[in-house]
């Protein structure tokens, strides 16, 4: 017997007592739970946002959409980035003053190549202020899950108002789940069991967000 047939064997078995007119499951779990807590206007919701991604040690900065090229030439300097990682889809804008040589999102890259990479610049699709999370899922903008997962330090941007929502089942009906989706909560870190905090193992030990009105 394979593995397969192992596996489905027990699905099986646990199905056996469920009746064939059982309701679906989407319908027979109650959805009636709030979408989100609490009543907030709109620049409060983006407050929120900042003040949790701050909470998980990310780095926020605020800025109009004419001032972007300038800030990320700031971040990326101050950051001592020779190089950075661009998604096919970023704005050329965003980057027309960086001096860093540019690192294209390519299929071929391997681990050890983007781990040579400074920085990387990306967008996102959902930004959620209850939980402090920010949502990639691979469009243009953001390029692929490796290049936000490998270099150390990655500059994520958010327009808002509009990639901003207040709660995790708000961004769910954005997002589409056949997508390669990437939930950031601050910049990586974990802990041994004696709680010793270590940052950067399984992702960014840096996380700087822009909030970008304007654009």
């Amino acid at each position: 017997m394979s593995s397969r047939e192992r596996v489905l064997g027990r699905v099986r078995r646990a199905l056996a007592d469920v009746p064939g007119d059982a309701r679906p499951y989407e319908e027979a779990v109650a959805r009636d739970y709030l979408r989100e807590h609490g009543r907030r206007s709109v620049p409060e919701t983006v407050d929120l946002l900042a003040e949790n991604l701050a909470d998980y040690r990310a780095i926020v900065h605020r800025c109009a959409d004419g001032q972007l090229p300038e800030l990320l030439t700031w971040l990326l300097a101050a950051h001592g980035s020779q190089s950075v990682a661009v998604p096919p889809g970023l704005p050329p804008n965003w980057l027309k003053a960086v001096d860093a040589t540019r690192v294209q999102d390519r299929a071929a890259s391997t681990p050890p190549e983007l781990d040579r990479v400074d920085s990387v610049v990306t967008g996102c699709a959902v930004a959620v202020a209850e939980t402090g999370t920010i949502v990639l899922d691979g469009s243009p903008d953001q390029g692929r899950r490796r290049i936000t997962l490998v270099p150390d330090h990655h500059i994520c941007v958010v327009r808002v108002p509009d990639q901003v929502v207040a709660s995790v089942p708000q961004a769910l009906e954005r997002l589409d789940p056949a997508r390669p989706l990437t939930w950031i909560s601050g910049p990586s870190a974990t802990s041994d069991i004696e709680l010793d905090r270590v940052e950067g193992v399984h992702g960014p030990r840096t996380l700087e967000v822009v909030l970008l009105s304007g654009s």
